[in-house]
């Protein structure tokens, strides 16, 4: 029996807004038949579970017995948005949304990416995970797989293009914000980039049961990254990002340095959202006729101990009975906190 593994990369047309296709692959000859599987792949964890080339760490990532990293009583929902992920350079920083969600290919939907830039330049990984140099020439190209966020959850994958100086990666074990290259314009993978920035999108792995044409991708829109939640435009580069109602717009090359990195939102976190007002008001239990006990601040960051039913009310992000206790013993309405997930993330109280 013998087998192999590396980088398989469709480069794209040198112009503006197009983007490669990447994958890694993993092949193995069991009495004379082939078997090839790539990192989209359901089959790529089967291989990977027995593949010599792969380290402990890499089986951990992509084997059929990975499990999430969180463990207690999260609860999930067919809607979850969650990626545990900071923005990718330094927290407390502020860079531009030079590109709003757009395609990997720039038109292409789903809009799976957002292009970044400003600062220091230092582009850093946006949650640990496990780094390739995707680019067979070693430049420009740094994907990371991110380990499931709890037992059953997605596995997410991030990409990061246009890189420089960036270092060599070959399935190392990289910590959240791990330097990973410079904002750039390379396009040894193909492509086109009128000025230094990072093409940062959003992608899964190890879930087609058939070999699909591309790496299986997702929608940037509705997960929130570095204390902001990703939001499309009505075509591909517009759109903007919200932190509570604190807008930042996609402007260019020429846009606002608005992008301040919060860190990662945890699981039983949420973002207070008044929905164009300033502050919540929160209560001593789960319904308006509860005495006022305060109020949370928009754009604040909470975190949810268990959840109640009680008066309804709609934000932002839809209408509903659901309210959340706060760690301090509060209680707000969730129609006024981004979540990331459309329903209960912690057990009733």
């Amino acid at each position: 029996m013998s087998g192999g593994s590396g980088t398989a990369v469709v480069q794209a047309p040198r112009v503006e807004g197009a983007y490669p296709e990447g994958h890694l692959f993993l092949a193995r000859q069991k009495h004379g038949v082939w078997r090839v599987a790539l990192d989209s792949d359901a089959d790529f964890g089967v291989l990977a579970d027995t593949a010599p080339m792969m380290s402990a760490a890499e089986r951990r990532t992509f084997g059929t017995s990975a499990v999430g990293l969180a463990s207690g009583n999260q609860l999930t929902a067919a809607s979850d948005y969650r990626t545990g992920m900071r923005l990718p350079f330094a927290l407390g920083q502020d860079w531009i949304l030079r590109g709003g969600p757009h395609g990997f290919a720039g038109t292409d939907t789903p809009y799976t990416a957002i292009d970044l830039k400003g600062g220091d330049q230092r582009v850093l990984a946006a949650a640990a995970g496990t780094a390739y140099t995707i680019c067979s020439s070693g430049k420009g190209w740094v994907r990371v797989y991110h380990a499931p966020l709890y037992s059953g959850g997605p596995r997410l994958a991030t990409d990061y293009y246009h890189l420089v100086g960036n270092p060599a990666f070959n399935g190392q074990h990289v910590d959240e914000g791990a330097f990973l290259g410079n904002t750039g314009t390379d396009t040894s993978c193909g492509g086109e980039a009128s000025s230094r920035h990072v093409h940062f999108s959003l992608g899964t792995y190890g879930t087609s049961p058939n070999p699909p044409s591309d790496r299986t991708k997702i929608a940037i829109a509705g997960h929130a990254f570095g204390g902001w939640v990703i939001r499309s435009g009505a075509t591909a580069y517009e759109g903007y990002a919200l932190h509570g109602s604190a807008r930042c717009t996609a402007n260019g090359d020429g846009g606002a340095t608005c992008m301040h990195n919060y860190g990662k939102l945890a699981l039983d976190q949420g973002i207070v959202d008044a929905n164009g007002g300033s502050s919540v008001t929160r209560r001593t239990g789960p319904g308006d006729g509860y005495a006022s006990a305060g109020t949370a601040a928009d754009g604040g960051t909470v975190t949810v101990s268990c959840t109640g039913t009680g008066t309804s009310h709609t934000g932002r992000w839809g209408t509903t009975t659901l309210w959340d206790r706060l760690s301090d013993g509060t209680w707000m309405p969730d129609a006024f906190l981004y979540t990331g997930v459309n329903g209960p993330i912690k057990p009733a109280c």
